[in-house]
């Protein structure tokens, strides 16, 4: 009893360990790549159209670099929802994530097995001591590969005995995928698996553990891969639960494609499985199916064969499941709205719509951010127009006013959320470009947060001087309604600008500034005359100085936008 009780906890301390090391590993060669691979992944998503093959190419590429589907689907919700990605576009590249995730188990079939450790070594020493960030994080991608296969190697390891112990035979034997009810055991294990661990790369790297060392059989572990692709949409579904519509439709666009390919395979997996061990009998000549593990004359090809099976079990589900899908993406998109319908009442925009998983991806996340920092300059917009129509001579639209108030709340909310998840960005191993964007979009989100707070300020004097049954005279008015515009205008052409990556030019940006601020002063040099001239009413003073107090600020609150995006660093002063 005490044999067995060393050795299995011999077989749980490498197993743990190296399932505790190939993930260290995803993390470190998806970091690596992504640093490396920044500037691709963006004009991956921006390739992103209504063409579907496109969007599926960007979601396999993504997901690539990523080394996640589920980080890659909370991008997109994240896309979706900061209005740059549509949902039927959403969906192809969720299917083409699908696609990407299967790339960890073709990685697995590549023969460095015993030499991870030692590409492990040599690659933490270039990153310890090279000072060019590329080769750096070419060195964390190369080391998290070497944790990877050394990772696997340990789980291996561990694994091996288990065909020897009667318990874990006994055990492993009521997940055998030789009937029908079998292989949904075998599915529902993997689903649990990958839910409990987190990561469907994880899973595989187990499965592959147990099949190469001949604790399961090949089958079986195919059912797990099956099973795997489950569990990888449970993380994001439950996450989804309390989240914005947008995100529950693209959670339920995942989690039915995954549900849809596995009971339909589940129903062929005999002949499924059998086609699979046919191709991979064709190129490494040896039938995963038909040969165990004791009966194999080499355990390294075998355990490469077993490796090969499982990596196109799970590409091949996936392959043929967005075939059957691709062509359906904008009815899919059309019953996902049906699904889930518009709320009757409009929804708090939020930055984090399902997890803050985003920042696994801080290249990709970065840009989710941009979208939202992108969506705050519209709402800002808006506002500004709004004020138009409801302060100058219009109709008191209660509706508008409401609406007014509303988007400054919402605003506050985002900028809450925007902080909080470019901090976290900037606190991971991210490339210094990243960082000093992340930066830009902090103090670019706070500006345009300020100015939202002097727009409510300025809405609020002209309700106060409906209120207090004051009214400037008609010059005064068109003096506003003038100054108005110009800041309008000045504030839609630097955030056009920011929107499109164009920066106005330094000359245009001081000019147009200065003219604002010429402006303002004329207006309270005349309304300081018109005091000393006859009697005015000081509540209407008042009134007006704080309102062309408050249009000087929003300027400066521009101003300040247009230099976060050139890059200078002094704020216009108010």
């Amino acid at each position: 009893m005490n044999d067995t009780f060393v050795a299995t906890m011999t077989m749980a301390m490498a197993a743990v360990g190296g399932l505790g090391i190939f993930m260290l590993g995803m993390k470190y060669m998806s970091e690596g790549m992504q640093a490396v691979a920044g500037n691709s992944l963006r004009r991956m998503i921006s390739l992103v159209t209504d063409n579907r093959l496109m969007a599926t190419g960007a979601g396999t590429g993504v997901t690539l670099l990523v080394q996640s589907s589920t980080v890659s689907t909370v991008i997109v919700v994240g896309l979706v929802n900061a209005g740059l990605m549509q949902l039927h576009q959403a969906i192809g590249v969720i299917l083409g994530a699908n696609i990407g995730t299967t790339i960890t188990g073709w990685i697995l079939i590549l023969k460095i097995g015993e030499y991870g450790l030692p590409l492990l070594g040599v690659a933490a020493l270039v990153y310890l001591f090279s000072r060019r960030d590329r080769i750096r994080f070419i060195a964390m991608a190369a080391m998290g590969l070497g944790m990877i296969f050394f990772g696997l190697e340990l789980m291996k390891e561990g694994f091996a005995p288990m065909r020897d112990i009667p318990t874990f035979v006994e055990a492993f034997a009521w997940f055998q995928a030789d009937t029908y009810s079998g292989v949904l055991r075998c599915v529902m294990l993997g689903a649990v698996l990958t839910f409990l661990v987190q990561s469907s790369s994880a899973t595989l790297g187990i499965t592959i553990g147990l099949a190469a060392t001949g604790v399961i059989p090949f089958t079986t572990a195919a059912a797990f891969v099956l099973g795997e692709n489950i569990g990888t949409t449970i993380t994001v579904l439950i996450a989804s639960v309390g989240a914005n519509t947008n995100a529950k439709r693209t959670a339920y666009a995942h989690v039915l494609f995954n549900l849809f390919g596995v009971f339909w395979i589940t129903l062929i997996f005999g002949w499924y499985s059998h086609l699979v061990a046919g191709l991979v009998e064709g190129v490494h000549g040896l039938n995963p199916m038909e040969v165990s593990f004791l009966e194999a004359p080499d355990p390294v090809a075998f355990g490469v064969a077993v490796t090969a099976g499982i990596a196109l079990t799970h590409t091949l589900f996936n392959l043929t499941n967005t075939a059957l899908f691709l062509p359906f993406l904008r009815p899919y998109a059309r019953f996902l709205e049906r699904l889930a319908p518009d709320p009757q009442v409009k929804e708090v925009a939020h930055l984090k719509h399902l997890d803050a998983r985003g920042v696994s991806a801080p290249v990709l996340g970065i840009e989710q951010s941009r979208g939202e920092v992108m969506q705050m300059g519209q709402g800002v917009l808006k506002m500004i127009d709004w004020i138009r129509q409801v302060s100058f001579n219009g109709p008191r639209d209660e509706g508008i006013i409401q609406k007014t108030f509303h988007r400054e709340e919402v605003l506050d909310n985002v900028h809450h959320e925007i902080v909080t998840f470019l901090t976290d960005i900037m606190d991971s191993t991210v490339p210094h470009r990243i960082s000093e964007e992340g930066r830009e979009q902090l103090r670019i989100a706070h500006e345009y947060e300020s100015m939202s707070d002097r727009l409510v300020s300025i809405l609020r004097s002209f309700l106060k001087l409906r209120d207090q049954h004051l009214e400037l005279p008609a010059d005064q008015q068109e003096d506003l309604l003038a100054l108005h515009d110009a800041v309008a205008d000045f504030l839609r052409r630097v955030t056009d600008a920011y929107v499109h990556r164009e920066a106005m030019t330094e000359a245009l940006a001081q000019s147009t500034s200065a003219s604002i601020t010429r402006r303002v002063r004329r207006l309270q040099d005349e309304q300081l005359q018109r005091m000393v001239e006859r009697p005015v009413d000081p509540s209407l003073s008042l009134i007006y100085t704080e309102i062309l107090t408050d249009y000087r600020r929003v300027r400066a609150h521009t101003m300040n936008i247009h230099e976060a995006t050139t890059g200078a660093g002094a704020e216009a002063s108010a």
